[in-house]
C-alpha cells in the first residue's frame, strides 16, 4: 500500500502520514525504528506499511473499519513519536543514531 493507492479488497478505509525531517539520516532512524514493527501489530481489521523517501517517512494505515482505522492511526504515530524522541535523545547525549553507533569506541 505504500503507493498510496486504494486498499485492498477488505480494507474499507485507509490513511496516510507523512513525517518530513529535516535530513534523509533521521528519516533513516526513524522508519528503520518503526518499520520492524510492521506485520507485528497488524490484526485482521487493520494493516500498516511504512516506506522513506529521502527526508520523508510514510505510514499507510487500511482498516476494514473506522474505529480499526483511529486505532491503527494512533498507534503508528505513537511510535514514529517515541523513534524521534529516543534519536533526539542519543543525539542530545553525543551518541549516534545511524549505522555506525556500534563503531564508537
Amino acid at each position: 500500500m505504500s503507493n498510496r493507492e486504494a486498499p485492498e479488497r477488505g480494507a474499507e478505509h485507509a490513511a496516510a502520514v507523512d513525517f518530513v525531517y529535516d535530513d534523509e539520516r533521521r528519516a533513516r532512524t526513524v522508519a528503520e525504528s518503526v518499520g520492524v514493527e510492521v506485520g507485528e501489530i497488524a490484526d485482521d481489521r487493520s494493516r500498516a506499511d511504512v516506506s522513506r523517501e529521502g527526508a520523508v517517512v510514510s505510514v499507510d494505515v487500511a482498516a476494514a473499519d473506522l474505529v480499526a482505522l483511529r486505532a491503527g492511526l494512533n498507534t503508528w504515530v505513537r511510535l514514529v513519536d517515541v523513534a524521534e524522541g529516543v534519536a533526539a535523545d542519543a543525539d542530545a547525549a553525543g551518541g549516534s543514531t545511524d549505522e555506525t553507533a556500534g563503531e564508537r569506541s
